[in-house]
């Protein structure tokens, strides 16, 4: 045991030299041997705040309030935890940051700042109805944080309180009319229930803030599916985001100072998403992960989504070598396992979507990172430092790279497909749908513009004894479609709505469409594939954005052209000519189901080998 005098002569020493550290090293030997000390405790708290160390102030502090109830000694610990929790927020350790919180109310119960932290940990920790208390709570004590009322309105979002959501996202509207990214969520969310009123001004203004104010905060992934934003934009709104969002972590790269040591002969391949679970993604890469070549790749799943224990869930667990659930770890703990794993090209597939965790990404903990399928866009850079090395695409979704901060790796198609499991067959009785011709969109209902509603309505008003089959998302969105049918002169129970099923009754169903009408400036995806799958004919129009080309990319890889159209014009000529000519869809419906067969689309064996050619040429 080192002498007691001796210690404190060195911690006077190091104080008057301003060594803050070993000042600390130094009363803390003391401490060891002298716990009860209540003003070495104050001495090493406070130098504890001063060098950032919020944890170890914490605990000081606490030990201190157990014997001196002072406010004195509440508002320190109370401090303390609160940049302790502002601190794990930002490096995304949401749980301790929760803690931190729920700790700090129970001294400053009535504390509004407190409660919004809390309610942002919850949320980023998918405890969205604890989440919504909080925020609840915190608007309470301060009805006039704009902050609270848009939080609160992301939370009823994803609780699906839609209407909540848009009367939130105005009252924060109304608090702070230049809180920008309320607008976003705002617009989006009017999106989502096909409430069109306003939108183009309210569209307008967003693309000229992310084009002239690079601080405020927009959505990549609201501001794809906007129309009229273009593939220039698209890009400058997901740098802005970058900067905005993960600039301290390409700040913290040199601290961590990854390696990227090769002990192994296999390529590793890591994946990163949110979505190995019951999820479309499911459906696109099960079996790509089990036809990688085993002797000479290894697969790693890194999970940070929720566990809902499908057999699709547990298929994917059993398809990859490794699969590392990683919700719990913090972005700096989770680049470190990655490292750690010595993986050699790491794959994003959530990107700038829900439940992003890119930062992860940001922190470079493989030496070559891919941003695919997720996000279907450039994730833009920082200081001219791609956030991302390449992107997977194709020559259709991506036919130059000029819009794109990655470098492109070309696939003949981007996208991945499983074969489809079809649900028990059903007869078009049990769909509502009668004998009518049936056009049918399944995308949700954020795609759907006011533009491409009012073609679908045109198309109903010249063919007789037709429906129009879509996707029940959301109830209002449901009676505003209905009350738009009405008002171009289109009885609104022409208008079908498909409830939710499982996947594959929804595979099954499609059999009974006539024909698939496409959305524009966002296709349909996974959506597209799907009744591809069941030989139904999809009609699109390209775009000039990649989530307006994707559509194109899968018929083009089925080699069906004829169902691309260049522009609205032609697509609405087209779908009167195929509904109105029976003869001439059949032929593309006996097409569809051919070219099924006999392109690669749904060949993922051979797809696996066109992605690995890929990962061995870099």
């Amino acid at each position: 045991m080192q002498d007691i005098n001796q210690l404190l002569e060195n911690a006077r020493q190091a104080q008057l030299a301003g060594n803050k550290h070993a000042t600390l090293e130094q009363y803390s030997q003391v401490l060891l041997q002298h716990p009860n000390e209540l003003n070495l405790q104050i001495v090493c708290g406070n130098l504890c705040v001063e060098l950032g160390r919020f944890e170890e102030a914490t605990g000081h502090f606490r030990r201190i309030l157990a014997f001196n109830k002072s406010s004195d000694a509440r508002n320190a610990l109370c401090f303390s935890l609160q940049s302790l929790g502002n601190e794990a927020h930002s490096q995304g350790n949401f749980a301790l940051a929760a803690a931190s919180f729920e700790e700090v109310l129970q001294h400053q119960p009535n504390n509004a700042i407190f409660w919004y932290n809390l309610g942002n940990a919850q949320r980023e920790l998918s405890l969205s109805q604890k989440a919504l208390n909080s925020f609840k709570q915190s608007i309470k004590l301060d009805p006039s944080d704009a902050d609270a009322h848009n939080n609160l309105g992301n939370v009823q979002r994803e609780l699906g309180q839609l209407d909540l959501a848009i009367a939130s996202y105005e009252k924060a509207l109304q608090l702070k009319p230049n809180l920008h990214h309320a607008l976003v969520h705002l617009v989006h969310q009017k999106q989502h229930i096909c409430d069109w009123q306003g939108l183009d001004v309210q569209i307008a203004t967003i693309r000229d803030l992310v084009k002239n104010v690079p601080e405020a905060q927009i959505s990549p992934f609201a501001f794809l599916s906007m129309p009229s934003t273009t593939a220039a934009e698209q890009k400058i709104c997901a740098s802005n985001y970058v900067a905005q969002n993960y600039a301290q972590f390409y700040k913290m790269r040199d601290s961590l100072g990854f390696s990227y040591t090769k002990n192994h002969k296999k390529i590793r391949i890591g994946y990163l998403s949110a979505d190995f679970r019951l999820h479309p993604l499911a459906f696109l890469i099960t079996e790509l992960i089990e036809n990688h070549n085993k002797t000479q790749f290894e697969t790693f799943a890194y999970s940070y989504g929720i566990n809902d224990k499908t057999p699709a869930r547990k298929r994917l667990e059993h398809a990859f070598d490794h699969f590392h659930d990683i919700r719990n770890l913090s972005e700096i703990d989770a680049a470190k396992k990655i490292n750690a794993d010595q993986i050699d090209i790491l794959i994003d597939l959530t990107g700038f979507t829900q439940s992003s965790r890119t930062g992860i990404v940001a922190l470079k903990p493989a030496p070559i990172n891919i941003n695919w399928l997720g996000y279907p866009g450039s994730m833009g850079e920082y200081l001219q430092e791609p956030l991302f090395d390449r992107l997977l695409a194709d020559k259709t979704v991506a036919p130059d790279s000029k819009n794109f901060s990655e470098k492109l790796l070309y696939l003949p198609c981007y996208q991945p497909n499983n074969q489809r499991e079809v649900g028990k067959v059903t007869q078009k009785s049990e769909h509502n749908l009668g004998e009518n011709f049936v056009f049918c969109s399944f995308n949700q209902t954020f795609k759907i513009t006011a533009e491409i509603f009012a073609i679908w309505m045109r198309l109903l008003a010249q063919v007789p004894n037709s429906v129009l089959w879509l996707l029940e998302c959301n109830p209002w969105a449901k009676a505003n479609l209905q009350r738009e049918a009405e008002k171009a002169g289109i009885d609104k129970n022409r208008l079908i709505f498909a409830p939710r099923v499982s996947i594959e009754a929804h595979i099954e169903r499609q059999r009974h469409a006539d024909l698939f009408l496409d959305t524009l400036p966002y296709n349909a995806h996974t959506t597209a594939s799907d009744a591809l799958y069941m030989g139904l004919p999809v009609l699109t129009c390209i775009g000039k954005t990649f989530p307006s080309r994707v559509a194109a990319s899968l018929l083009e890889t089925m080699n069906l052209p004829e169902l691309i159209c260049e522009n609205l014009q032609k697509y609405e000529e087209k779908t009167l000519f195929l509904a109105k000519n029976p003869v001439e869809l059949t032929k593309i419906k006996q097409k569809v189901i051919t070219q099924r067969e006999s392109s690669d689309l749904f060949k993922p064996e051979k797809f696996a080998r066109e992605l690995e050619a890929l990962f061995l040429s870099l």
